[in-house]
């Protein structure tokens, strides 16, 4: 039997995409987190960083789209690239975790993470949602 991935990359034309995997809501928002992350191709380096994270939606999609975005948004503030993601509250608007990183000069190419043709969906098997990174 092969386990489920948590997260695969999908072709799209301008843009950058992938499908994301959680057994529960919390674990799809983490998940989706180190998918973005994996499309930066970039290394920190220097002294670990922890920063505490609070983000609110309107929805579990609006929920979705401000965690990535807020990540993208510390990543440029404090020049780090974060690797790491624990949730610690979580619900379908309101979300409280924890990312871990390090310094990463060079930054990010991702510019935002859009709504096009966003949804969660929940299945017998947990959460899913298709992302889409505007780069």
């Amino acid at each position: 039997m092969n386990p489920m991935r948590d997260f695969e990359e999908i072709e799209h034309t301008a843009d950058r995409s992938f499908h994301v995997r959680g057994k529960s809501f919390a674990q799809l928002l983490e998940n989706a987190a180190r998918a973005m992350h994996s499309f930066s191709r970039i290394e920190g380096e220097g002294k670990n960083s922890a920063r505490e994270v609070e983000v609110q939606g309107v929805d579990r999609e609006t929920l979705l789209v401000n965690w990535l975005n807020e990540i993208l948004y510390l990543e440029q503030r404090h020049g780090e690239i974060y690797d790491r993601f624990e949730t610690s509250e979580v619900n379908d608007t309101h979300l409280r975790a924890k990312v871990y990183g390090r310094c990463s000069p060079g930054g990010s190419h991702i510019k935002a993470v859009t709504f096009h043709n966003l949804a969660v969906s929940e299945t017998t098997e947990g959460f899913e949602a298709t992302v889409v990174l505007d780069v």
